[in-house]
């Protein structure tokens, strides 16, 4: 029962990661989520740390997209101020928009991570669509209404594979 919930890597958080584990992994585009991911429900615009990150990882011939299951009011000015492609509504945990949008780009799913933070969406979805998938930690403790229910289950599937070291053997270092 676990093992839908596995990620292929685990890190606090995608600001920790080292651009030279993406190249290690052949990553040339990360479909990331954007709450408590990038930043928290509440930030409107990019913080400045996402900037760098965004610049750090173009500047090494990697693309960031975000993916969200927000809709387009909460992505699009997001996205924009940030010079990134984006996909809204995208359905998670379910795959079947994102791989339409990996198609429609003509991305290659072997050059793909996804990074989230939680279990239930974005696990699911890499699974579905059969990327590899970076867990991470949330980025603040508040949720979204819609996202908290998620999360109690999330917690304890966490505690679950904390307990038995399956994420901290995931952890990149």
């Amino acid at each position: 029962m676990l093992t839908r919930y596995i990620p292929d890597f685990y890190a606090q958080n995608i600001f920790d990661v080292p651009v030279s584990f993406f190249k290690e992994h052949n990553i040339k585009i990360i479909l990331s989520d954007l709450d408590n991911t990038l930043d928290s429900y509440k930030i409107l615009i990019p913080s400045s740390r996402v900037v760098e990150l965004k610049n750090k990882l173009s500047e090494n011939n990697i693309e960031l997209v975000l993916i969200s299951n927000n809709k387009e009011k909460r992505i699009k000015p997001y996205a924009t101020r940030l010079g990134v492609k984006y996909l809204y509504s995208s359905g998670k945990p379910f795959g079947k928009k994102i791989i339409k949008f990996i198609e429609k780009n003509g991305f290659s799913k072997e050059n793909i991570l996804m990074v989230g933070d939680q279990l239930m969406t974005d696990v699911l979805a890499s699974k579905r669509v059969k990327v590899k998938m970076l867990l991470t930690e949330p980025i603040v403790k508040e949720d979204q209404p819609c996202t908290r229910i998620n999360r109690i289950r999330d917690k304890f599937v966490r505690k679950k594979l904390k307990k038995r070291q399956i994420l901290q053997n995931l952890e990149v270092k």
